[in-house]
């Protein structure tokens, strides 16, 4: 074990938005995990949009045929939800990026719909 701080990672473990990959990660380079949290905080803390516009963002990227990643997706969609999107909000950044290729609608349709009737409950 080392007696390095990391401040980014333990600062991006207290929210809501930790991806479990990261936990191997960590334990096979926490200096690469930092400086990679480091360099994702930027955005994500300063500029003029809102929280909610970069969590739709989020999803787009996650959502994207290129990407494809499905806990990235649901991440996203729970922080939006969270932020105040709509489920027709989140639901037009989608049928946005299927644009690129209809798989995104595909892999992200029925987990809106999941993550939306969990918001509700």
């Amino acid at each position: 074990m080392t007696d390095k701080n990391y401040p980014a990672t333990e600062a991006q473990r207290k929210t809501d938005d930790w991806n479990p990959m990261w936990d191997m990660l960590e334990e096979m380079d926490p200096d690469y995990l930092e400086a990679f949290l480091q360099f994702r905080s930027v955005p994500q803390k300063q500029g003029p949009l809102p929280q909610k516009t970069k969590e739709l963002i989020f999803i787009a990227i996650n959502a994207a045929t290129t990407h494809l990643w499905a806990p990235g997706v649901r991440r996203h969609m729970q922080n939006a939800i969270r932020e105040g999107a709509t489920k027709e909000e989140i639901l037009e950044v989608l049928q946005l990026t299927s644009i690129m290729g209809i798989h995104s609608l595909a892999l992200a349709a029925p987990i809106l719909q999941e993550e939306w009737d969990k918001a509700q409950d």
